[in-house]
Parts: structure tokens; sequence; C-alpha cells
């Protein structure tokens, strides 16, 4: 198997440029796959139990914003809308961390949550 090589450019520094980035110097099926276990694990999140605290939901809500829409684009909910606000929080923690930096730390966060779950059961 011959290893391939993928052009990369030299850009400024910003999470749409390390993505760029990595989608160039990466082979197309190790994205895909990437892309499939993220979403896997999206799904494996909505079977976390109940006694998941809010802290650790949250957590994983800001990166998988980051991770799928990319840096806050809203302005930050009213103090009378708390719950949304507390999310707009968690999203705005994680920005500027890569499409691919969001989704390996929302991978390692659901795997940690199920692992504790087990442990805990």
């Amino acid at each position: 198997c011959v290893p391939l090589h993928y052009p990369t450019l030299s850009l400024e520094s910003t999470p749409e440029s390390k993505t760029l980035h990595l989608l160039l110097a990466t082979p197309f099926s190790e994205i895909f796959r990437f892309q499939e276990e993220f979403e896997e694990h999206a799904e494996k999140a909505k079977t976390l139990p109940e006694s998941t605290t809010n802290e650790n939901k949250l957590i994983l809500y800001g990166l998988y914003k980051q991770a799928t829409v990319g840096n806050v684009n809203t302005s930050r909910p009213g103090i009378f809308n708390m719950r949304d606000r507390a999310k707009w929080d968690a999203w705005k923690a994680v920005e500027g961390k890569s499409t691919d930096e969001a989704m390996n730390d929302y991978i390692t966060k659901v795997k940690q949550l199920l692992e504790e779950a087990v442990a805990s059961a």
C-alpha cells in the first residue's frame, strides 16, 4: 500500500484553515471514517443516563455545535432565558476549536461518560 500525499497550503491559522489543511493532508477515507465515528457517538450520547450532569450535557452541546456549525454565530440569549444562555455559553467556551478538534473532544467525552455510566451501574 503506497501512502497518499496531498499538497498542503500555507494558510494563516484559523479554525477554518486548520480544517482545510487537514482535509488536504488526510486521505478521504479517513475523513469519512472520522465523520462516521462522530455521528455514531452523537447517537450514543442520546443513550446517556438521566443522571448525566447538566455540566457534562452542556460540554457535549458546545462541542457538538462547534463541530457541526463552527464558531458561535448568534447573539447571547438574554438573562431571562437561562437554558439557552447556558447552551450558548457552552458553545462559546469552545470557540476557535477546529471541526476536527471539536469532533475528537466530543467523541472522547461521550466515551468517558459511557464508561462512567457502566462503572456506576
